[in-house]
């Protein structure tokens, strides 16, 4: 990436981080890139996969799963604290974000028993089912690296429920079966096994998390062995934050293949 670009992407990402109780607006973030809403807008999304809005969004999400873990504030002091009126409002999206309540994020420590397992199945079609293969690459594997997980979702940022994923021992090969028809994008992380769940402040990359994405990825009808892979690498600062609760390594023996 262009180092004017990286640098401008990132007066704008400092901007957010901030200003997370305060309203932010496209304006302003342009202003801070020092380029025009459209053309910021644009390189944006290219370098980060989402809009500047979604961006911000995330960065709260995370820095509200953070105080959960490192302070003793209660959950509508937190919801203030990264920008929202109403904690209701807070608690219905913690919770599609990440998929679990902010208590319960709380009291596991924030890591998640279970992310697989609960994604729904399509109705049946006159179409026949896909099999999406590929295979989950790693440059240099750190010591210590985790299970390692992979899901389809709507868009590049990954939280709620994927609509198919599965939890890898080790880097390789995976399938999923019955993919639904659509445009999907292949997320996958691994978050190393001595890793503090707490980041140190949602400007810097989550050490010890290591990320990969694909996409678009569109399942047509007729298409039976669609093929995707990845290559994990650490986590940088333009990597939206990982809103879906992390796999806990703790109680991640004997999960996965």
């Amino acid at each position: 990436m262009d180092e004017l670009v990286e640098n401008a992407i990132g007066r704008a990402i400092d901007l957010m981080c901030r200003n997370m109780a305060e309203r932010v607006t496209l304006d302003d973030m342009a202003r801070a890139a020092m380029f025009s809403k459209f053309h910021f807008s644009r390189i944006f999304h290219k370098a980060t996969g989402v809009s500047p809005g979604r961006f911000l969004a995330a960065i709260r999400m995370q820095e509200a799963k953070n105080l959960l873990l490192a302070t003793s504030l209660n959950v509508t002091e937190i919801s203030q604290r990264v920008g929202y009126q109403s904690v209701g409002t807070f608690s219905s999206r913690f919770r599609s974000s990440v998929g679990i309540s902010p208590s319960t994020y709380r009291r596991l420590g924030g890591g998640a028993l279970q992310v697989c397992g609960t994604t729904a199945r399509r109705p049946p079609t006159s179409n026949p089912p896909a099999t999406l293969r590929g295979r989950i690459g790693v440059p240099e594997i750190p010591a210590g690296l985790g299970k390692i997980f992979v899901g389809l979702f709507p868009d590049r940022l990954p939280e709620g429920r994927p609509v198919r994923c599965t939890v890898l021992g080790e880097p390789g090969p995976f399938e999923f079966d019955d993919v639904p028809l659509g445009t999907w994008y292949l997320l996958s992380y691994s978050a190393s096994a001595d890793r503090d769940l707490v980041a140190p402040s949602p400007q810097a990359p989550e050490k010890g998390l290591y990320v990969g994405s694909s996409g678009p990825i569109t399942i047509r009808p007729g298409v039976r062995w669609p093929f995707a892979d990845l290559v994990l690498r650490p986590m940088n600062r333009m990597d939206p934050p990982v809103l879906l609760a992390l796999l806990d390594a703790r109680v991640l023996q004997g999960v996965g293949t």
